[in-house]
């Protein structure tokens, strides 16, 4: 481990350890983003939860991405003491919970519906379009001004963030352990708990790390390859939204009937992997880092408008073709 040094004001010279290095694909960063994407998931459908009620003023989904963002913004003004004490920490809180607490393909899912009012609500076809745009500017809008005021929070505490020694082996590899005995931990919550947790939580918490670290291996290989535009993120988004257009087909085919487990295991995929695989964190902390307002625009509206197409052409088309309703026709085990 290489050592640094720096001369205080009295003339000592101390001695400071630099950061350990950490292969990007190591079982430190692996492991660790596990426990996190599960923290990520529950958070986002607590706050649904606890945010979704008769005469709402907000779309309940507009709370995790605020609060996502916010904690985003945060940990992108620590970066530096973060890293320099552990580099898969700030990974597991960044791309492992923020990621996981926000999500991109149902925020495209929620716009989608507001153009088709899936709902039902009597009202113009020119308010079904306000209602699509609505959601869409103002969670982009709230989405970057949480992530400004989030760094801006760290600015004024980071001032008490001292540098501390980075953890030994064996606080390394405790962490490693306990982090994937805590993922290890949903399989039997899957199956011992009552079966309408399933579709609530516990389908959703067995496939949110698989969500989270296909997202993490697209970001690593993809996001260099054109700088001014996130190949990596663009590409999870996309994918991510496509396949919860096809899982949400599925949920509403009234033609051929699901099964309970059937029903949970496709909400928990929609919920638990493209929620945790697609993130609005990310893609808004992008978008204020790219260095030209073009790059900016392109990237931002291209990934919208990318998300928006693949709804019509996996969700739209089947819809408008008379195969399937707009109302989810599964019934859940419980």
């Amino acid at each position: 481990m290489e050592r640094g040094s720096l001369v205080v004001p009295d003339g000592v010279q101390v001695v400071i350890k630099e950061p350990k290095t950490y292969h990007p694909f190591s079982i430190h960063y692996i492991a660790l983003l596990a426990p996190f994407s599960v923290f990520g998931v529950l958070a986002r459908l607590g706050l649904s939860a606890l945010t979704t009620y008769a005469g709402q003023s907000i779309f309940s989904l507009a709370y995790s991405q605020a609060v996502g963002c916010l904690i985003m913004g945060f940990l992108l003004e620590l970066k530096e003491p973060i890293s320099r004490y552990y580099p898969p920490a700030y990974t597991a809180l960044t791309t492992g919970f923020c990621g996981s607490l926000t999500t991109f393909s149902g925020w495209q899912l929620d716009i989608f519906k507001s153009w088709l009012n899936v709902d039902n609500v009597h009202r113009a076809p020119l308010r079904d379009a306000m209602d699509g745009v609505c959601k869409s500017v103002f969670t982009i809008s709230l989405s970057l001004a949480s992530l400004f005021y989030g760094m801006h929070l760290a600015k004024m505490v980071s001032v008490y963030f001292r540098a501390a020694t980075p953890p030994g082996k064996s606080l390394r590899t405790a962490a490693t352990i306990l982090a994937i005995l805590v993922y290890a931990a949903t399989f039997p919550a899957y199956f011992l708990l009552p079966r309408d947790y399933r579709h609530q939580a516990t389908a959703a918490m067995l496939f949110s790390f698989p969500g989270t670290l296909t997202r993490y291996v697209l970001a690593i290989q993809l996001n260099t390859l054109v700088p001014p535009f996130p190949l990596g993120t663009y590409a999870a988004n996309t994918v991510g939204t496509a396949l919860l257009g096809i899982f949400h087909v599925l949920q509403s085919t009234s033609n051929h009937a699901l099964s309970g487990a059937s029903c949970s295991l496709l909400q928990g995929l929609a919920d638990g992997y493209c929620g945790c695989l697609t993130t609005v964190s990310t893609f808004a902390a992008e978008i204020a880092a790219l260095k030209t307002n073009a790059h900016k625009y392109r990237y931002g509206l291209t990934t919208w408008a990318t998300g928006q197409i693949v709804m019509v052409c996996l969700f739209g088309a089947l819809l408008w073709a008379g195969n399937i309703g707009k109302s989810q026709t599964c019934v859940f085990d419980g």
